[in-house]
């Protein structure tokens, strides 16, 4: 008797250790599992950018195919914000808090590379893509209402527009106010249609441009009309505003050796088409995804 309850007073423990190690290992499955959803996530919103995802689904414009994606993100500010704007317009039309809204950073621009959409994607990681651009601050202030206590009114803004049709947002969420951001100080491309910015091409310290240099990333993103000229009141357009805000002086290289032979005149990052990336002086993210 006495031997029995030695022997299981030694398997108690194991038994445990063991149940600790099966929810260990379920916790780490989920993670891993959340990761590559947001990642899954990343990769199509960028290639929804491109001409080349477009022309493999010719029935949706790409801004479209990007907001399907965005409406899978329920409890997201944007994916709230897309449905509402989707199945519900006649009642987003006339909603005060929508209309200083310009729209998701994801849906605003894209690229006519595969690679490079899906690098710039990682670049800006899925809070960036998911963030809700707005024209003022007075749009920013009509998203999110607070008490007396400082504490989120869950009734009004987004938050209650989003309890009005079942959903609720899900952690903290990116809004950009372009009226606050410092735009572009220099000049644009003469006769450029997409209003480039006027930006020196790197050179190295021989005075040459560095070979397989592309282009400055923030000058190699492609936008509609209607968001080139005066969507601020002091007439900037996203270019200049909201997308050199997120990649300054980015510069994008053919291939991964190209840009780290650049390095002497990489002064804000870099990206190259085959993977790789430094998203700071000093700082470079390794392996693929």
């Amino acid at each position: 008797m006495l031997q029995s309850n030695s022997e299981d007073n030694f398997e108690s423990p194991i038994k445990d250790i063991k149940r600790h190690e099966d929810n260990l290992k379920f916790l780490k499955s989920q993670a891993n599992h959340l990761d590559e959803s947001i990642l899954d996530l990343q990769v199509r919103l960028g290639k929804y950018h491109s001409k080349d995802a477009a022309n493999e689904n010719s029935d949706l414009h790409p801004e479209e195919e990007s907001t399907q994606q965005i409406l899978h993100q329920e409890q997201s500010a944007a994916g709230i914000l897309c449905k509402v704007k989707s199945y519900h317009a006649i009642h987003a039309s006339n909603l005060s808090l929508i209309k200083d809204v310009l729209g998701i950073v994801a849906t605003l621009a894209r690229v006519d590379n595969d690679a490079l959409s899906r690098l710039l994607s990682e670049y800006l990681g899925l809070e960036t893509m998911l963030g809700i651009v707005c024209k003022t601050f007075d749009g920013i202030k009509a998203l999110e209402k607070y008490d007396g206590d400082g504490k989120i009114k869950d009734i009004a803004g987004l938050h209650g527009l989003g309890s009005s049709i079942g959903r609720k947002i899900d952690g903290r969420f990116t809004a950009f106010c372009l009226e606050d951001l410092r735009p572009f100080a220099g000049g644009f491309i003469a006769n450029d249609p997409q209003k480039k910015l006027a930006l020196l091409k790197p050179k190295l310290p021989d005075g040459k441009c560095p070979s397989g240099f592309l282009d400055f990333v923030v000058n190699m993103v492609n936008l509609d009309d209607r968001n080139l000229f005066c969507v601020t009141a002091g007439g900037h357009g996203l270019r200049e505003t909201l997308f050199y805000n997120l990649f300054s002086y980015l510069q994008a290289y053919k291939t991964r050796a190209d840009m780290l032979s650049a390095l002497p005149c990489i002064t804000h990052g870099a990206v190259s088409l085959d993977g790789g990336m430094i998203t700071k002086n000093g700082l470079f993210l390794l392996g693929s995804r």
